[in-house]
């Protein structure tokens, strides 16, 4: 099992969480919503080592930081008509004003209805549609992995989907498992495509190292600009996430 220990230093006026974990290169990460920093680093580097690092690609951190911060954010979800929430990256106009004994959600026109028994509380008509947002993605996910596992050259063994803090997706390439962030059935499906396509390379490429940015140039050419756009689509309260 990999070890791992964690510090944080502060590297001109940021703080940076730094994980020390059996591997060859540094990574440095930044995280929505709020752009929180990570390094995770080799067990071998000393602190001032990693502080250079990290001042190196200060220009590229920040603007990462910049873009989070900026984005459009949902206001706290209270699960009221009228409110704002979003279906494979277009907004909808929640309405739960229909009520039954069968729970549903339901896409028509511009509204979400979202039904539920009467009375139910906001926690409850939330389930129904983090339920409903489950089943949208992994109803989307087996057609692109059928496309996509071809072309990389891979074949998973299991795909899942789970809620995740800070990333859209993830995979473990020692049992060839990939997981998915519900909350990319809120996003553009061009999103759901460059997360797929990225976590797929990772079980032929475990770091972002040259070569991982070189298969990912030549599987799917504009990614960049897809991530740009995940990262820049409307972030989720965080209270509900």
């Amino acid at each position: 099992m990999m070890s791992t220990a964690s510090t944080s230093i502060t590297v001109s006026g940021l703080d940076v969480e730094v994980l020390y974990k059996d591997i060859k290169n540094l990574h440095i990460s930044v995280y929505p919503p709020a752009g929180r920093v990570r390094v995770a680093a080799p067990e071998r580097l000393d602190e001032d080592t990693i502080r250079r690092a990290i001042v190196q690609r200060l220009p590229w951190i920040k603007r990462q930081r910049e873009q989070f911060q900026g984005a459009e954010r949902q206001g706290a979800r209270q699960m009221l008509s009228g409110e704002s929430h979003y279906v494979w990256g277009r907004r909808y106009r929640l309405d739960v004003s229909r009520t039954s004994g069968n729970h549903g959600v339901k896409v028509s026109g511009g509204t979400l209805w979202v039904v539920a028994p009467e009375g139910a509380s906001a926690e409850e008509r939330l389930a129904v549609l983090e339920r409903w947002y489950r089943r949208e993605l992994k109803a989307a996910i087996p057609r692109l992995l059928d496309h996509w596992k071809c072309l990389i050259g891979v074949e998973p063994r299991h795909i899942g989907v789970r809620r995740m803090k800070t990333k859209w997706g993830t995979c473990n390439p020692d049992n060839e498992s990939v997981w998915f962030n519900p909350e990319l059935a809120k996003k553009n499906p061009r999103c759901l495509e460059y997360v797929v396509v990225h976590e797929l390379t990772h079980l032929q490429e475990r770091t972002h190292n040259e070569r991982f940015v070189e298969l990912m140039n030549g599987f799917l050419p504009d990614w960049r600009v897809r991530q740009e756009e995940l990262n820049g689509a409307p972030l989720a309260d965080e209270d509900w996430r």
